[in-house]
């Protein structure tokens, strides 16, 4: 039983509203942080050797099909860094567009969490279609991230073989 009762209209604009809150403030909590963070190494967004440089992504979901149709954030706001196709091919343009894609990472698993929040207001089945939502609607966007990052890493990596051999 949720701890608040509403009527079901008022309960799904309440649950239309709380969700474009929630992905609005994660959004703008996102691009504050400066891009050097995302710019450094850290375990949080590695790719994992089980990844095999964003092959898995590919053969379990079929990224490569569907990528191309998932709506690039960065469009709502003007200091967004698009994502929907590189920027150059310089190794500085390929860094950036790596950090941008832990941004964009970062910005969905946190999308992630308010789910269980909808439980307070909602019939306790609605906080599980909820729970749902959030997972349908921020892990595609996750694979995505994740894909595109191992191929920016892979070329970045041979990009530095090469420059050390000339």
């Amino acid at each position: 039983m949720p701890i608040f009762s509403f009527s079901i209209m008022w309960t799904i604009i309440i649950d239309v509203v709380a969700w474009a809150f929630f992905h609005l403030l994660v959004s703008v909590f996102c691009f504050l942080v400066p891009l050097r963070y995302f710019q450094r190494s850290s375990s949080l967004f590695k790719i994992a050797a089980w990844e095999n440089s964003g092959h898995v992504w590919h053969r379990l979901f079929c990224v490569k099909k569907w990528k191309g149709a998932v709506p690039d954030g960065a469009r709502l706001f003007k200091f967004g860094y698009e994502k929907k196709s590189l920027h150059g091919f310089d190794n500085d343009t390929l860094q950036r567009f790596a950090a941008e894609t832990k941004r964009a990472e970062l910005a969905h698993w946190l999308s992630i969490l308010p789910a269980p929040l909808f439980f307070f207001w909602n019939p306790v089945w609605a906080g599980w279609v909820m729970i749902l939502y959030a997972l349908f609607f921020n892990i595609p966007f996750i694979i995505v991230q994740r894909y595109n990052r191992a191929r920016l890493e892979m070329i970045l990596d041979r990009l530095r073989m090469f420059e050390t051999k000339n």
